[in-house]
């Protein structure tokens, strides 16, 4: 297990309502996840990025969900900071050894990445189980993906090095979500809103198709300058819904979990 520190290197940012703000979003992530269903026991793991004392986010200090804990039960308090060496910052608590090499090198090698949620929600992963688990773009949600996903057709085991964390972060190559094949999805962006947002629409997008192979019909073909203009419409309206989906999801926590902000 990865070693544990103290450090109070972070005391700066740590007094920062903003830095609360992240560990809130994060808890709350973790537990509207729960809600829905897209856990798996205690495993997978979503984390968020830390800028550091300018304010400039490196991506070698973030917040992860602690080892152990099922996603339920997580409060803003008992999330772990750790750092790109694999040391914890703070937190009484250990990272499981796949998060860290999984999120810590994204962090770092990915622009852009500074939420990284992993996870096995059920319908995303099932795409990934089939030879052409690719998100076909003929349903309103999946055309929001356009173009932003990325596809590891190479299922290599646990990622215990970061030799596979590194190579898991160079097949992004760009885009803001990676498909892994027999495993997952990852899904990246700016804010948790955001990256959030994302992952709850891919999971609705993936289930709209499996549903629709399940009938053994071909899926519907649209044409090229559709998707092109559907894609380009949504980056805005996707953006708005993201704030809007995400704050209400707070809302709604706030009052029916309020220790999540603990």
């Amino acid at each position: 297990m990865l070693e544990k520190v103290r450090s109070d290197a972070t005391d700066q940012v740590a007094a920062n309502l903003s830095y609360y703000e992240l560990r809130t979003d994060l808890a709350a992530a973790l537990r509207w996840s729960a809600r829905l269903g897209l856990n798996e026991g205690v495993d997978n793991h979503y984390s968020i990025a830390v800028p550091d004392e300018n304010g400039n986010v490196r991506g070698d200090r973030f917040l992860i969900n602690p080892y152990g804990w099922h996603w339920s039960e997580v409060t803003a308090s008992s999330i772990v900071l750790a750092d790109a060496d694999g040391n914890v910052l703070e937190g009484t608590e250990t990272v499981e050894d796949t998060a860290f090499y999984i999120h810590s090198r994204i962090h770092i090698n990915v622009p852009g990445a500074n939420v990284v949620l992993h996870n096995h929600q059920p319908y995303t992963t099932a795409m990934t189980l089939l030879e052409d688990g690719e998100l076909k773009m003929c349903e309103q949600n999946a055309l929001s993906f356009h173009n932003r996903i990325a596809y590891d057709n190479q299922y290599n085991g646990l990622a215990l090095d970061n030799k596979e964390g590194n190579r898991l972060a160079s097949k992004m190559e760009g885009k803001t979500v990676l498909m892994m094949a027999g495993h997952g999805v990852t899904v990246t962006g700016t804010t948790m809103r955001d990256a959030f947002n994302d992952l709850y629409y891919l999971e609705r997008a993936c289930m709209f198709q499996i549903h629709a192979m399940s009938t053994g019909k071909p899926l519907m073909t649209l044409p090229a300058d559709v998707i092109e203009k559907t894609a380009e419409q949504s980056v805005q309206s996707t953006k708005e819904v993201a704030e809007r989906h995400f704050t209400a999801i707070k809302r709604m926590l706030a009052t029916q979990e309020p220790e999540y902000l603990d």
